[in-house]
Formats: C-alpha cells, structure tokens, sequence
C-alpha cells in the first residue's frame, strides 16, 4: 500500500498527482535493451507465463504416470494463460509471501475451478513455490537465449564479411594507446567475430543444459511421492521420482538434473556466468568502434541514421550511440553475474533471501546481453570503414611503426643490439626534428653501408609489413566443422 506520505514525496520530486501505481518499467534508464526483441521475451507477462507452463507440464507429466486424471491436466493447461491473470494483483499479493507463486497458484486454482471445479484439486500437486518458479525461470531464459543467439549470428556473419573485404586494408596496431606496428582491419574485425562466435559457443552449451527444477519442500519430492503413493502408483519411490523428472523433462524441453537444485545454484551462476562473457565480448567491439571513431582517428564510423547520435547542445555532433549502448551493457553484466555467483551461497535447503535475490538481476542480464546482441548486429552490419583515414594514421609516425622491420634486417650485420640502438636514436631524431626515418637512417654510415635509399623506403612501407595477418583472417573465416547447433537450428 503506497502511504500518504510517499504520495506527497512523489509529487514534491516529480511534480505528479496522487496515484498508487508506478507504471511498468518503461526503460527509461536503459536504452540498450529498449524495443529489442529480449525485452519483450523477459517481461513480467512472459515470466508469468513460464510458471504457469511450468505448472501445466507438471500436471501432464503426473498425469501420464498415472497419478493425476488426464481430463484435470487438460483443464490445468487450458487454463494456464497468463492474459487471465492480473499482473499487478498478483505482483501485490507476492508482498505477502516474498514469491508470486503462492497467490499465482491461488488464482491458477480459481481459475480451473471455473472451468472444472474437480480439476482444481489437482492445481500444484506436491509441488512447491521453487519448482515452479526456478521451472519458470529456466523457461524464460531458454527463449531468450535464442534471441541472443540469432542477433549473435547476425553479428558474427556481418562481422565475417568486413574481415573478408579488408583482409589486408592496413592500418596502425595500437598497443598501451600508441603507434605499435602495422596491423589489417580484417584482423581487427576477424577479432571481433571470434569473441562474438566464442560467446555464442558459451550459450549453446548452457541453454542445453537449463533444468527443470523438481525437488518438493525440501528437496527430497516427498510431496509429489505421497500423493503418488495414495493414487497406488509409487511403491518404488526412487523409480516414481526418475519417471516424474523423466517426464517433467520431457514436457518442458528442459534437461533433467542429477538432483533437486533448491540450494544448488549452479544453473543461475552458470547462465550469468555466459551472459557476462558474451555482454564483454561484445563489449570489446564497441570500445574498439569508440577509438576508431573518435574525431581525430576517424578510422570507422557507426551507421549513418538521420536523427541518430544528437547532441542536446552541439549542433554539430553525431555521437557513436550504438557503441556507447552496447558498452554500457557490458559494464553492467559481469556485475550483476557476480551477485548471482554470490547467490551460490545458500544455507540450508531453502533460502531466505538468496533465492530472491536472483530474480530480478538474472532478468537484467538476460536483457542487457540481448539488447547489447541486438545492438551489435546493427553496428556491424552498417559499421562505414575508411581505408584512407587508416593509411593516412599510417603516415602520422612517419613509418617509425616499422622500425622494428629495419632493426630485425640490421641485426645479422651489426648485431641486435646496435641494431636497436640504432633504430631507436633515429626514430628519437626523425620524431623531434619532424624528418621522415628513411632520411634520418639514410645519412647514419653503418646502415647506409648495408642498405641504399630503395631499400630503405620498401621496408619502411608500414604496408608491406602486416605480417601473417591476411593469413590469419583466411584461417579465422575457413568453414570449420561444428558440433554444436546453430540458433537457427531446430531445438536450439
């Protein structure tokens, strides 16, 4: 119940007549995953709709065992429809109990009692508030794993094609913000779509694995093994609970647990451990597009959108909003995946506290990666390239970035050491007096002795020297064969 005093605190702070209902949470606060297609998927109506899945795959799995009437599992799935329910009654009602499942059951109750009075006894069967909701959960994510996984593949394929075509477009490396030596952009986004194909690889293996979650009050699935012992069909209790995990497992589309993970919080730890790896892998994308877009390097340039990247006060501005969206989401995830590790802590076989905890920050990974995947995806499908910009870079150290290059041909004659030396007081000279190096080494006497002008001007040609880098690339977009399902794949 909103108090009269924080009716007055809310129309001191935001200026709004009296109301009780704050709204959905519109996103206001994070753009990243707004109106992308994971949003949606892990909304309040979706999670609502996971539980009550859970519960009627529960009543038919019981119901083809043979301890549940098949026509009450039925009536159950019928009625099992989240646009029957009211979200914020319920979201209410939850303060009562700290978990939705509770008034959730109460109403699913009703609501078959409405349909078929007999058929309700049979709602939540020995079940409990964790079954259902860790169900639920797992529910949520697999669907919006695929979510992920597609704008993740839209990703990798837009990123592969950018690789192909600056296969040996040169341009600076840059390591510690400076100079180093000369690199391709088609390593640079071959870089990229390894990491985003990694993540992909990292998601595939855990949506394989969500569980169902099955364990009763305690784990031990003593409620739905004594009213299966009333219907005469539990006398082994061991075998009863295999064929009810087997057959909820089955209903779900879910993978069977080795045991009840009540207090066992692999599963979430697991999930926003992937999350975390694939929010910072494409977070390294967007850092990169950062630099390369910045003013004075002007090497890349986000997809040009009318409207898109305005500043409130400079006219001039178009900022790297994509970027700037998938970054923010990368600095979010791995936070809120370490709070979920932290959930691994739990006492007993309940938690009071931990388990709840988990909810929502599982949620806001899961909406932060997908809008960060989406995010991508139109980033690199639209990224403008500019090769001249790179070669100009190129020139800005007057191909000091391939002294390296000479020292290593130098160094059989004068020893590596000099050689180095050398190098390093003719870079020193061509930097202060604003020579080119190829003059400044073209008047030293030792590497005039063993190389003329021509010579020196092919190896300091910072594009003659990317090294394995067109090799690289042709490896990283080599078919390679895969076991693992792609998102697109049926029963991914």
């Amino acid at each position: 119940m909103v108090t009269a005093e924080a009716r007055a605190v809310s129309r001191q702070t935001v200026g709004v007549g009296d109301w009780t209902d704050p709204g959905p949470d519109s996103g206001l606060l994070s753009p990243v995953r707004v109106g992308v297609p994971v949003e949606w998927a892990v909304a309040d109506l979706v999670w609502l709709q996971g539980m009550l899945d859970a519960e009627a795959a529960l009543a038919r799995a019981q119901a083809g065992l043979g301890t549940v009437p098949g026509f009450a599992a039925e009536v159950i799935t019928e009625a099992a429809d989240a646009r029957r329910f009211d979200l914020r009654a319920l979201a209410l009602a939850s303060r009562e109990t700290a978990n939705p499942v509770v008034g959730l059951v109460q109403e699913l109750g009703r609501a078959v009692a409405a349909i078929d009075p007999e058929a309700a006894e049979y709602v939540h069967r020995g079940s409990t508030s964790q079954d259902v909701l860790d169900t639920g959960a797992m529910l949520v994510a697999r669907r919006a794993l695929r979510l992920i996984r597609a704008d993740l593949d839209r990703t990798a394929v837009a990123l592969a094609g950018l690789a192909e075509r600056h296969r040996d477009t040169p341009m600076a490396g840059r390591t510690l913000a400076l100079h180093a030596v000369p690199v391709t952009f088609g390593l640079k986004a071959a870089g990229w779509r390894e990491l985003v194909r990694h993540a992909d690889r990292r998601l595939a293996e855990v949506a394989d694995a969500l569980p169902v979650s099955l364990g009763g009050a305690a784990g031990t699935l003593a409620g739905y093994l004594e009213y299966a012992r009333l219907e005469g069909a539990a006398e082994d209790p061991g075998h009863y609970a295999d064929l009810l995990l087997d057959a909820f497992a089955e209903e779900t589309g879910l993978a069977r647990p080795a045991l009840p993970w009540h207090a066992l919080r692999t599963p979430h730890a697991d999930l926003a451990a992937a999350l975390a790896l694939t929010a910072g892998a494409l977070g390294k994308l967007a850092v990169d597009v950062q630099t390369l877009t910045r003013t004075e390097v002007g090497e890349v340039t986000e997809p040009p959108v009318t409207g898109r990247g305005g500043s409130s006060a400079m006219p001039h501005k178009r900022n790297p909003v994509l970027a700037t969206m998938i970054r923010s989401a990368a600095l979010q995830v791995p936070a809120l995946a370490g709070a979920l590790t932290q959930c691994l802590v739990t006492e007993d076989e309940r938690s009071a506290g931990v388990w709840h905890a988990e909810w929502l920050l599982l949620r806001e990974c899961l909406r932060l990666t997908g809008g960060a995947a989406h995010t991508a995806a139109e980033l690199a499908e639209g990224l403008v390239v500019h090769p001249e910009r790179m070669r100009a870079n190129l020139g800005l150290t007057g191909s000091r970035l391939v002294s390296e290059r000479v020292a290593a041909v130098l160094a059989p004659s004068l020893g590596r050491a000099r050689a180095r030396q050398l190098l390093t007081e003719a870079s020193a000279v061509a930097e202060r007096d604003g020579t080119p190096l190829h003059t400044v080494l073209g008047a030293l006497a030792p590497v005039a002795a063993h190389l003329d002008p021509q010579e020196l001007a092919a190896l300091l040609d910072p594009a003659t020297y990317t090294g394995a880098a067109g090799a690289l690339v042709d490896r990283a977009l080599s078919p390679a064969p895969s076991s693992r399902p792609s998102a697109a794949d049926p029963g991914s």
